[in-house]
C-alpha cells in the first residue's frame, strides 16, 4: 500500500508510557514527577526508565531542586520534543487507511 510505512513510527515515543508521557506533557508544558506518576498511573521505577528514554532522546529536559528540604523533579517538553511528537502524530496519521 503506497503511502504505509511503519518505520516512521519514533520507537522513542511509540510506548505506552513514553506515549502519555509526551502527551501529557505536549498539554501542560511541565509538570512534577509526582503529578506523572499519578496521571499515568506508573510506578516510579518505570517512569523513571521511560523519562530518562525521553531525555536521551532530546524531548525532554528533567530538573531537580528542591522546595522548601523536599526534594522536586520537574520535567518540561522540549522543542525538539514537540517537533517529535508532532512528526509522530503525522507519521501515526498515515497509517490510518481512508477509504
Amino acid at each position: 500500500m503506497p503511502g504505509f510505512d511503519v518505520t516512521r513510527l519514533d520507537d522513542a515515543i511509540h510506548g505506552r508510557l513514553r506515549l502519555g508521557i509526551m502527551a501529557y506533557l505536549m498539554d501542560v508544558e511541565a509538570a512534577d514527577f509526582t503529578e506523572l506518576k499519578t496521571v499515568l498511573d506508573a510506578t516510579q521505577g518505570n517512569l523513571s526508565v521511560h523519562l530518562r528514554k525521553l531525555e536521551e532522546a532530546g524531548y525532554v529536559e528533567i530538573v531537580k531542586s528542591f522546595q522548601g528540604r523536599k526534594p522536586l523533579t520537574r520535567v518540561h517538553v522540549t522543542a525538539q520534543g514537540r517537533k517529535a511528537f508532532a512528526d509522530y502524530l503525522d507519521a501515526l496519521a498515515g497509517l490510518v487507511v481512508k477509504r
